[in-house]
Formats: C-alpha cells, sequence, structure tokens
C-alpha cells in the first residue's frame, strides 16, 4: 500500500492510473476507522481496479463550539486496517495541504441540506460538500462509495455530482450496526459504557417506526410520535430532531406515500449520534 500527502503526487498518481485504464474506487473517510468504513473499501476493493481510501479530519465542516480538536484519532491503527481490506493507495493530506493559504473558495448545496442536521449544524454541509468536491478533483475516481447512516450527506454528495455534471458514481451502502443495532460510528467512542448501552435505544425506536409503517400506519404524526416516546423513555437522551422525510428531497411530510426516511440526530450526554431507516413498500 502506497501512502501519498501532497495533492499535487494524489492527482499525478491517480491520472497515470486512468491512463492504464484502470477503474479508481474511492472512499473518503475521517479516520478511527470501523466496519462501516471497511464495508465501504470492501466493495470498492470488488469494484475498482484501484482502491484509493483518504482520511484527513475535514475542519471546515465543524462549528466552532464541535469537537473537532477531541474528534478520535488512530492513524497508525487505521493503516493496519486498510491494508487488510486491500487498499492500494492512503490520502493522507494535511490540513495545510487541503486549505492553503488564502483559501476562500466552497462549494454549496441548497435545499437538501437545509433540514435535519442543517437546522442544528447550518455550515457543516458546505465544508461536507466543499472538500468532497476537493478530494474528488484530486483522486479522480470513478466510483466514490458512501454509507446512508449519514443519509443526508449522501444526497448532498449526490445533488452536487449531478448539478456539477462530475463523471462519477457515487454509492450509497447500507448503514453497519453493532449486535444490538447502534449505528458503527467514529463518535461511538466517546460514549461510557452506561451510555453505550442506553443509546441502543434510537435504533429501536427506528426500528418500531418502521413496524407501525408495515402495519399500513401512514401518518408521520402518528409514527412521530411513537418514534419519539421510545427515546424520550431514555431521560438523558436530548433529541436534536426526529423527523419523517421524503427520501429524495428530505422535504418534512405529512403523509407517507412514497419512500420516506425516518431520521433522528439525539445527544446521548455530550456526543451526538444520527441514525435513520428507510420507509418503503416492500
Amino acid at each position: 500500500m502506497e501512502i501519498i500527502v501532497q495533492t499535487k503526487e494524489m492527482q499525478r498518481r491517480a491520472e497515470q492510473r486512468r491512463r492504464e485504464g484502470m477503474i479508481i474506487a474511492f472512499v473518503p473517510t475521517m479516520g478511527y476507522l470501523h466496519e462501516g468504513h471497511l464495508s465501504l473499501m470492501r466493495e470498492g476493493r470488488k469494484r475498482g481496479d484501484c482502491l484509493v481510501a483518504s482520511i484527513f479530519v475535514n475542519p471546515t465542516q465543524f462549528g466552532p463550539a464541535e469537537d473537532y480538536n477531541r474528534y478520535p484519532r488512530d492513524l497508525k491503527q487505521d493503516l493496519k486496517l486498510i491494508q487488510r481490506v486491500g487498499v492500494d493507495i492512503c490520502f493522507t493530506p494535511s490540513v495545510a495541504e487541503m486549505y492553503p493559504d488564502g483559501f476562500q473558495t466552497f462549494v454549496e448545496v441548497e435545499r437538501v441540506t437545509q433540514s435535519l442536521c442543517g437546522i442544528s449544524r447550518p455550515h457543516h454541509f458546505r465544508g461536507v460538500t466543499s472538500v468532497v468536491a476537493k478530494l474528488f478533483n484530486i483522486v479522480k475516481p470513478h466510483l466514490a462509495f458512501f454509507g446512508q447512516k449519514d443519509y443526508q450527506q449522501l444526497i448532498a454528495i449526490k445533488r452536487m455530482v449531478k448539478d456539477l455534471n462530475m463523471d462519477i458514481e457515487v454509492v450509497g451502502m447500507p448503514t453497519i450496526r453493532e449486535p444490538d443495532g447502534l449505528a458503527m460510528s467514529s463518535r461511538n467512542a466517546f460514549l461510557n459504557q452506561k451510555k453505550r448501552k442506553e443509546a441502543a435505544r434510537l435504533y429501536r425506536s427506528l426500528v418500531k417506526g418502521k413496524e407501525l409503517f408495515a402495519q399500513g400506519e401512514r401518518s408521520a404524526a402518528t409514527i412521530l410520535q411513537e418514534v419519539r416516546r421510545i427515546i424520550e423513555e431514555e431521560k438523558s437522551a436530548d433529541i436534536d430532531y426526529v423527523k419523517i422525510c421524503d427520501a429524495h428531497t428530505l422535504e418534512d411530510i405529512e403523509e407517507i406515500k412514497g419512500e420516506a426516511i425516518i431520521a433522528l440526530a439525539v445527544k446521548m450526554g455530550k456526543t451526538r449520534l444520527i441514525d435513520n431507516i428507510i420507509l418503503k413498500e416492500e
């Protein structure tokens, strides 16, 4: 496995692979890797000739009061893990390499970023789409893989790629979960034993919502009332939002007619967790 830290070198290597006729598969990450990340890489290994993963904790997607400085990092362990799944190139740039002095250009996707996490984190998605656009220009992938746990991020990136005519296939992959249902996340490392046990309630609430849908319930308010009830039984849970949205526009809906998503963000102690589940006719 090759480790590249400079953008120009990564671009040169990607262009070389393209000239050789290789399909470049790309998995961007912020490191502190878990099975969710590795599942994306395994799929990329199957579908691409050259598998590239990036590890970069992106400062522009964190608000001033958020956890950028304490975001978990373990590059040594990350490199061991990605080598085992067959990554060919790991791109690990510095902040100065990605955002040199004078940097002032951002990519902003509008409507689909204004709901859900965009309400309480108004600048988050501008940072996400900007860094992903930069990474796409540096790595030059044919395929890029993202997990559905970060569903709003996935929709925003798909929108950006479509709107800006980027010649990249964005592949959404299923959420990988712990045995008790908790969605795998690097931020789970912040949970103590008590909070970790309590956090499993989030997925249970989503499953209950899906069960009601499967039984024929189509009122968003009715389903949300039950989802919130289950979460609020845990007194320390601090709900940011629990919403049912159109799965494509992410706009709130009152009655579920097509494909929809139940999405939530909840703080367990100081740790903000997100999760979602898709509702669609089987």
